[in-house]
């Protein structure tokens, strides 16, 4: 859930990134930490809470065009979940309070059914929080696709984008920093326009 700061007039909106290990999640955030336009002192260091063998990193910004509504100016908080199936607990904890998710697939085929298990242990770890994710902004990413073996857009949306509304998906190479903020702008905006109409006054 969002959080308002009245003290400094902020609307906090949490984004998750998502998707099997070794997918991206963690190189999407290095570069939007990196790149994001902010105002001095707008964006908050990136902390890493590094396990054995997987990470969890997180940080917020402040955008320097950060849309106000009613007032508030919208600070991303950004988290990516470990990949591995055995910290599904840490998982699960990230969720906690989740306002709009990026899941970050691995396009090469051999990983389609690594992408299959971490798309139905999101829906899963949603459940157990009472989230349901028909209800949640997201977008999908299709990463690596500068490597040779990679599977047709058509058929990872079949995999992973296969409803009656698509949600946006994107085609990037998080290495080279291509479709990272075309992701995260979009999720940002889907956002903003939700958090936008539910403050809109209700007439009966």
């Amino acid at each position: 859930m969002a959080i308002i700061n009245q003290a400094t007039r902020e609307l906090q909106v949490k984004v998750v990134y998502y998707g099997p290990a070794m997918g991206g999640k963690t190189t999407n955030l290095v570069q939007v930490h990196d790149h994001v336009q902010t105002a001095q002192g707008n964006k908050g260091k990136l902390v890493s809470l590094a396990t054995s063998s997987d990470r969890t990193l997180f940080f917020d910004f402040l955008p320097i065009e950060a849309m106000s509504i009613k007032g508030f100016k919208t600070k991303f908080q950004l988290y990516t979940v470990p990949g591995q199936v055995i910290y599904n607990t840490t998982r699960q904890l990230v969720l906690r309070g989740v306002d709009g998710i990026v899941f970050v697939a691995d396009s090469q085929y051999d990983k389609m059914s690594e992408n299959v298990e971490s798309f139905q242990n999101l829906q899963d770890n949603l459940r157990s929080l009472k989230l349901d994710l028909d209800e949640i902004p997201y977008v999908v990413q299709y990463n690596k696709r500068d490597l040779p073996n990679v599977a047709p857009v058509e058929y990872m949306d079949f995999l992973l984008n296969n409803r009656e509304v698509q949600v946006p998906s994107f085609e990037a190479c998080a290495n080279k920093c291509e479709g990272v903020f075309e992701s995260l702008n979009m999720i940002t905006r889907m956002l903003l326009h939700k958090f936008v109409n539910q403050s809109q006054p209700q007439y009966a």
